[in-house]
């Protein structure tokens, strides 16, 4: 038996209405459409006649229940949106799910896991195991959306412990080290050469004057300038160069230095920005898991009078002779509405643009990753070239590590869950992973999984279909966040406020 969380929409709405008066006046209006769709429960499409799904009629139809179609349920509703939000699945999040440990051993493997499993391991009420790795910015956009919405009513957070990256040495190892959070770090730190420190100190004196409508810094022009002609006029070296703009900047190849330089300019004040939030690392990570942020935003969709059908497939989207998206059908059912938002996975391939695959693989551990101090959690990016510097195959892409573990409320105690990540460049994905998985040590227990990376065709023409992207192969919500932001402008016309401070509370 599954023990994944199966709320109902009138559970989550009972309980978003004694948390939230405001809720109460959402409720009556809900049961009121209700009603008045039972007097006239019949849609008429194409002249064939089909009952009602939920109220029949929304402005927003959401399929999927995963972070970005979530925080989009939840923004739709805030804004006197009537939101119909389905997932076949029969638990929130969808591909960014937290999952006990048996629906984990039935995606993975395709059974439950034996009783031997079970006393190895623990109880599936200690396990809340994250399909993707992600962190959350301290100041990034996503945690400026949980706290416009409020959804950090919902939700606690707590510090990852500490940021690293590897250095490659010959014979397939690495040196990991810590990113420095603070001056006496960055002094101490084994990253960079005494006079490459001074170097990016003068650097990133000169970056806290730059702003995002800046054209010139210093004696730089920044509307011309690449990254690598700022690394340049600074001295950094090519180790420096990678310690920046993969640790700190969050690069995950080396194409940004042919690029303009401002999108990396501005990705450094973000990570230093968040990093003087809390210490430690500038990553937060929600208790009991990511699938946290998909229920929290559900709860808010249900205050405002949204509707939540879980365990509901969808067997067609209606069009209309223009070929528009006008609906969804469920066997004889049928739910129209002028936007159709959703993952990839709810839309035919014509649809769809195919780009890179990713590759995860979800390892417990009863022991904390050498090399960082111990601590329960933590981030350890493997830039490509330092890959190929310690002997494993060349690639262009990074490899990230993200480790969480007991303190986080999604595995037992003294147990660890360390995610490697990276998108697919060769016909071997899991070897891929090999210059990762060796900075795990021993592996009590591994799931495996390659997926494609989907996204919705840009020059497809209007179609009322509004398509997510899949999760990256990175660690953080940068994605996401930006998929928000263009789908809720897509659908309702307006921009999100993001100018807010994003100040969790402690």
């Amino acid at each position: 038996m599954s023990d994944a969380p199966t709320d109902t929409p009138p559970a989550a709405a009972a309980a978003a209405t004694a948390a939230d008066p405001a809720a109460e006046k959402a409720a009556a209006d809900s049961s009121a459409a209700a009603a008045a769709a039972a007097k006239d429960p019949v849609h008429t499409i194409g002249g064939t006649e089909y009952k009602y799904l939920a109220d029949g009629k929304y402005d927003v139809i959401i399929c999927g229940t995963g972070t970005t179609e979530c925080i989009l349920s939840g923004l739709c509703a805030v804004n006197k949106k009537k939101v119909l939000h389905i997932d076949r699945n029969n638990f929130y999040g969808a591909k960014a799910a937290s999952l006990n440990l048996t629906n984990l051993f039935q995606k993975f493997k395709k059974r439950e896991p034996t009783k031997e499993e079970f006393a190895k391991h623990g109880s599936n009420r200690d396990w809340n195991v994250d399909l993707v790795p992600k962190f959350l910015m301290a100041s990034g956009e996503l945690v400026k959306l949980l706290i416009h919405t409020k959804v950090t009513r919902y939700l606690d957070f707590k510090v990852i412990d500490g940021s690293y990256v590897a250095k490659g040495k010959s014979g397939k190892r690495f040196t990991v080290s810590k990113v420095p959070s603070s001056a006496g770090e960055a002094l101490a730190s084994p990253l960079m050469g005494f006079f490459q420190k001074n170097k990016l100190r003068n650097f990133l004196s000169w970056l806290q004057n730059v702003q995002p409508d800046s054209k010139v810094a210093g004696k730089l022009n920044l509307e011309t300038s690449t990254t690598a002609d700022v690394f340049k006029w600074f001295g950094l070296d090519g180790n420096s160069q990678s310690f920046i703009g993969h640790a700190m900047a969050l690069q995950n190849s080396d194409d940004y230095l042919t690029q303009n330089c401002m999108p990396t300019l501005m990705a450094l004040k973000l990570y230093g920005n968040s990093l003087a939030r809390h210490g430690g690392s500038p990553y937060l990570y929600p208790l009991y898991g990511l699938g946290g942020l998909a229920e929290g935003f559900a709860r808010l969709c249900a205050v405002f009078g949204g509707t939540f059908m879980l365990h509901q497939p969808i067997d067609e989207l209606l069009t209309d002779s223009s070929g528009k998206v006008i609906g969804v059908r469920a066997g004889d059912q049928v739910a129209t509405a002028p936007h159709i938002i959703g993952d990839p996975s709810y839309f035919p391939p014509e649809k769809l643009n195919t780009g890179k695959k990713v590759v995860r693989s979800i390892c417990f551990l009863n022991h904390g990753i050498d090399q960082t101090k111990g601590n329960e959690s933590c981030q350890i990016i493997i830039p490509a070239l330092q890959v190929k510097a310690s002997g494993y195959p060349a690639r262009t892409k990074d490899i990230y590590v993200s480790v969480v573990s007991f303190a986080h409320m999604v595995a037992p105690k003294g147990k660890y869950i360390a995610i490697v990540s990276t998108e697919v460049e060769t016909d071997n994905p899991l070897q891929e992973l090999a210059a990762g998985i060796q900075l795990l040590g021993k592996i009590e227990e591994r799931f495996d999984a390659v997926e494609d990376g989907l996204s919705g065709k840009a020059d497809r023409a209007a179609d009322n279909c509004h398509i997510s992207g899949s999760y990256d192969g990175t660690s953080h919500f940068g994605s996401v966040a930006a998929d928000v932001v263009r789908i809720y402008k897509a659908v309702t016309g307006e921009d999100i406020d993001m100018s807010i401070d994003a100040k969790l509370g402690e």
